[in-house]
């Protein structure tokens, strides 16, 4: 799709509003009733009830059309084949092949889908932003909710954009006469503007879960992504102070001591999820990864990858499905497990969850010397699993326990695996041997080629590309 930003003007935003709330206000996710005439933009966000819509419209997105969709073009499935985590069995020498042959180019389409799509949300937040700002009639408390949702859905969506692409602008505006000229940013400034919004939407978000189902996002959620950003950028201190605000809610969030129930939609240990658009229907990710015969349409879990699991690990006892046909055998991503409607939903798509937060905790702890919290991190994670206790005793034995936990923890969930890797340092270490075509330029994927055109400012193209 080739619809950017920087082409849509105010009037076109105005009508690309009104259709949204149109679209999405019989979605259950909202909770809000359709619109029942067209309205412009200042009447959105002088109604509270439209307002709210046009916010949880930003969520629906992410679950159908952005980078986190469980469908095959998003990012579990990309990056699952990008690394070692997925095999593909499709013969039709698509842009899935190039990411799974380390031969992607810049007109690949999944490419731009990722760029534009992902541009298109950043837009739709800004419109948000603005028309919230500006509102003579929301109460303040409702400002702030709304705003701190969408800063912080604008920030996780540049967060992937920024590890997937490397220096890229960082849209704060709806102005189109701005975007249509944008430069790419260094990397460093994009994460200063991620934490800048980060930051000033935890003092905007409360506690409390609004829905009772978390699917919309609370100070704890923002501290969420926090977390991993801080992790990312290594700096460890914030990165186990806010792992560890959302640990400590232990009445809001906690282990329910069974792996095989975890991602049903009301987990404990979930802290952002995204609802199904019906009632009754669940995860785009079952559909997209469970096959009950081989071979495997689109793809399967790597057969070494699955060997990775220690015995009597409960994650690849409930996690992974073994399908067989006669001597031949395949293993499905097994997290989500409902394929069909069930009346009521039962399982959502979980973008942030407990283990995760662990897991960082423990890394953070590990390079600031605290050896045995972060081994007791680990331990939780690995007992609840049926494992018994890391022997880890060192800085550098704790980092190699925890790459292989989040391997096997967070196999599949938005291209955890490949952004360890990059981060890390080991893409080269891991990939090159199994992938005949990996170049360290792989590191990045490249900027979209009609984008290139579209907009020179764009330029200079990543390296090997």
């Amino acid at each position: 799709m080739k619809t950017k930003q920087k082409r849509i003007t105010g009037t076109q935003y105005i009508f690309q509003l009104i259709i949204v709330l149109l679209l999405l206000g019989c979605e259950d996710y909202l909770e809000v009733e359709s619109p029942k005439s067209q309205i412009d933009q200042e009447t959105v966000f002088l109604d509270e009830g439209y307002a709210t819509a046009a916010v949880t419209s930003l969520y629906a997105s992410l679950r159908d059309n952005v980078l986190l969709t469980g469908s095959s073009n998003g990012m579990s499935i990309l990056y699952g084949l990008y690394t070692d985590e997925l095999d593909y069995y499709s013969n039709s020498g698509s842009d899935f092949e190039e990411f799974y042959n380390h031969q992607i180019i810049a007109s690949n389409g999944l490419v731009l889908n990722q760029w534009s799509s992902s541009y298109n949300l950043i837009f739709n937040c800004n419109s948000v932003i603005e028309g919230i700002s500006s509102s003579p009639s929301l109460s303040q408390e409702v400002k702030n909710q709304l705003k701190g949702e969408a800063l912080f859905i604008r920030a996780l969506t540049h967060f992937y954009l920024v590890n997937l692409f490397g220096d890229i602008p960082y849209i704060t505006t709806t102005d189109y006469t701005v975007n249509q000229q944008v430069s790419r940013m260094e990397t460093e400034i994009v994460y200063d503007y991620i934490l800048n919004d980060l930051i000033l939407g935890k003092t905007l978000l409360g506690e409390a879960d609004l829905t009772g189902e978390r699917i919309r996002a609370n100070k704890y959620v923002v501290s969420a992504l926090l977390a991993r950003v801080y992790l990312y950028l290594e700096n460890w201190e914030a990165a186990e102070t806010e792992s560890s605000s959302i640990i400590n809610a232990s009445s809001l969030y906690y282990f329910e001591g069974d792996v095989a129930n975890e991602f049903l939609n009301n987990s404990q240990a979930t802290i952002l999820q995204l609802k199904p658009k019906n009632e009754g229907d669940n995860t785009l990710e079952a559909g997209t990864f469970i096959f009950s015969s081989g071979p495997p349409v689109l793809v399967a879990l790597n057969s070494e990858f699955t060997e990775t699991f220690e015995t009597d690990d409960l994650r690849r006892e409930h996690w992974v499905l073994e399908v067989t046909d006669g001597s031949e055998i395949w293993y499905a991503p097994y997290k989500y497990k409902l394929q069909e409607n069930t009346g009521a939903s039962m399982e959502y798509s979980i973008i942030f969850r407990l283990a995760e937060q662990y897991l960082i905790r423990a890394e953070a702890r590990a390079p600031l010397g605290n050896i045995l919290a972060s081994a007791e991190d680990i331990n939780v994670i690995r007992n609840r699993a049926g494992l018994s206790n890391t022997t880890a005793s060192t800085t550098t034995e704790l980092m190699a326990v925890i790459l292989h936990e989040r391997q096997v923890e967070l196999f599949t969930e938005h291209g955890h695996r490949w952004f360890d890797l990059k981060r890390l340092n080991k893409a080269g270490e891991v990939l090159a041997p199994i992938k005949s075509n990996w170049q360290i330029t792989d590191i990045l994927m490249p900027i979209p080629e009609t984008e290139l055109l579209l907009n020179p400012n764009l330029t200079p193209q990543n390296n090997g590309y």
